[in-house]
């Protein structure tokens, strides 16, 4: 008596739809390339966010202890800045942190895959394209300032930092911020040769701009004719943006003109950065 065996099932990439059947491979759709750019910079973080946790984590707390809670009392006691001075600095430390960051995540590491190692001409020897690495690489920084601001905004709040629950819409006014920073900086990278130029732009355009931003006194302190400085850099526009939702103030109409003027900044910086790439990889 002979034993009769059921047919086998096919297997799962017999039928051409899997990526590893036999025969011509459809294209990868373009969620499939980012997504792909992303897991590298997902792996990296994996491996080295021990390295970041002072900058991402510690430092702002640092500034929460030291301006918000040692200064502030101080500030109060002197007659203040018509509020609690902890409520009046915490929002634009929100802001300042995600400039920071953003700045600083485009820099050295950008130009590292650049140049060092050469991980996005590598990548764009692959199916994917400029447009995949950036979106991939940008996304995964635009997660990365996203967490670190919910982290400080919920810290902060411990403290009793904000006077509204609507300061939840500070964390996407913080990684905006910092994208208005970490866009343009890409486009940057992409056309310099040595380091020492962040060295430059760190000392003659960054500090300027975190200092005279309002995020430790009001704007109306500088003198008038600093004041329109102030106006033209992302980072004033997300300074009131965060006051305003750590307050619960609806900021009115001139809350479309600072998120315009954030975006601006991204629209234009993500142009320049495409363009910079695209030049510098593929030439």
């Amino acid at each position: 008596m002979s034993l009769v065996l059921p047919p086998t099932a096919p297997a799962a990439d017999a039928g051409g739809s899997g990526r590893l059947a036999a025969g011509p491979r459809r294209p990868l759709g373009r969620g499939e390339r980012v997504t792909a750019a992303m897991a590298h910079h997902v792996l990296v973080y994996r491996r080295t966010w021990r390295g970041s946790v002072i900058s991402r984590f510690l430092s702002p707390l640092f500034f929460l202890a030291a301006m918000g809670l040692g200064l502030g009392s101080l500030v109060d006691a002197g007659g203040g800045v018509g509020q609690s001075y902890l409520q009046f600095v915490v929002p634009g430390i929100i802001a300042y942190q995600g400039a920071l960051l953003g700045f600083g995540d485009a820099t050295y590491p950008v130009l590292g895959y650049i140049k060092w190692n050469r991980m996005y001409s590598a990548t764009l020897a692959t199916p994917l394209g400029v447009t995949d690495v950036l979106v991939g690489h940008l996304t995964v920084l635009a997660a990365n300032l996203a967490v670190a601001t919910a982290v400080f905004v919920a810290v902060a709040a411990l403290f009793g930092a904000f006077a509204s629950w609507w300061v939840l819409l500070a964390v996407p006014v913080g990684m905006l911020t910092g994208l208005a920073f970490a866009v343009p900086t890409f486009a940057v990278s992409a056309t310099i040769l040595t380091d020492n130029v962040f060295g430059v732009l760190y000392r003659f355009v960054l500090t300027p701009v975190l200092l005279f931003s309002g995020t430790f006194f009001p704007l109306e302190q500088l003198a008038g004719w600093l004041q329109p400085v102030a106006w033209v850099t992302p980072l004033w526009h997300g300074v009131v943006l965060a006051r305003a939702a750590a307050a619960g103030e609806w900021p009115g109409a001139m809350g479309l003109v600072h998120l315009g003027v954030i975006a601006l900044f991204i629209g234009v910086g993500w142009v320049v950065a495409h363009r910079a790439f695209s030049r510098r990889l593929l030439s």
